[in-house]
């Protein structure tokens, strides 16, 4: 039996970094973006950001890669936004490529923190 623990703090834009993603109704995004983690046998453990930006911490499945996942989830979510743009109408697209970092399971919290105080950070 094998065991991984792929641990990523992953952070993707908004197309030209416009704050298309209102704060009023980024809980409908974050939701949805929970269940498509869910959907591929993931764990969510924290998901944040600011109205140009998200980030994620999940521990992907070991059959998932990073660029699978990330493709997945951006084509995923810009239709999403798309299809619900009357909370969303500044949206129109993400920005090519994304960041993400890999961690040990001990950070996890240090992350988790840093994710949460994003709107509290000038």
């Amino acid at each position: 039996m094998s065991y991984t623990l792929l641990l990523y703090h992953i952070i993707f834009r908004t197309k030209n970094s416009v704050p298309a993603l209102s704060i009023e109704h980024e809980s409908l995004l974050y939701r949805y973006i929970w269940r498509l983690v869910k959907n591929k046998n993931s764990v969510l453990y924290r998901i944040g950001g600011m109205p140009d930006h998200i980030h994620l911490l999940p521990a992907l499945h070991p059959s998932l890669s990073i660029s699978d996942f990330m493709r997945t989830l951006k084509t995923s979510t810009n239709t999403w936004l798309k299809e619900n743009w009357q909370k969303f109408p500044l949206f129109r697209g993400w920005r090519t490529g994304y960041a993400a970092f890999t961690y040990g399971f001990s950070e996890k919290e240090t992350i988790i923190r840093y994710i949460d105080n994003q709107k509290k950070t000038p």
